[in-house]
């Protein structure tokens, strides 16, 4: 509900673009965000700018190219993007976001039930891994259809 103190707490006009971090935010994220210090690594007010241009790109839809001149550049950004995904940061980052948020709701961290539905189960039964991976792989083509016919007479 719009309280007058829920408006105050989701209050982002101080901030350049809605899609950056706040300091609070910036709190939560840092630990995982932070790499292990080596000769490569950017300091860490360069890695929430790279942070806060990877969620301005999520949260506006825009091009890489279509990022804004005051954050940093586009390979920069993508390749941490890459590099964090790649390293596992942002599932680490997400899990514990959401440990987090079931325990401020006062339910245990992690969660005691799961819901499979009937329908996953009869796939699932029937073989549904063989008949995705048939609908994923290309078809292959016959080696006599691609070549040229013996037949043909240039003129």
């Amino acid at each position: 509900m719009w309280t007058p103190e829920n408006r105050g707490r989701y209050d982002r006009s101080g901030l350049r673009y809605p899609s950056d971090l706040t300091d609070a935010e910036w709190a939560l994220v840092q630990p995982f965000i932070l790499p292990i210090k080596h000769k490569a690594s950017p300091a860490p007010e360069r890695l929430r700018e790279i942070l806060n241009a990877v969620l301005y790109v999520l949260s506006t839809g825009c091009q890489w190219r279509a990022l804004p001149k005051d954050l940093p550049p586009r390979s920069t950004v993508h390749g941490w993007l890459v590099r964090w995904h790649c390293d596992g940061v942002l599932d680490r980052l997400h899990f514990a976001l959401y440990q987090q948020l079931r325990e401020l709701e006062g339910r245990p961290a992690s969660p005691t039930t799961a819901i499979v539905d009937s329908q996953s189960v009869k796939s699932a039964e029937k073989g549904g891994t063989t008949s995705t991976q048939s609908a994923m792989t290309r078809p292959r083509r016959s080696r006599a259809r691609s070549a040229t016919s013996s037949s043909t007479r240039w003129v």
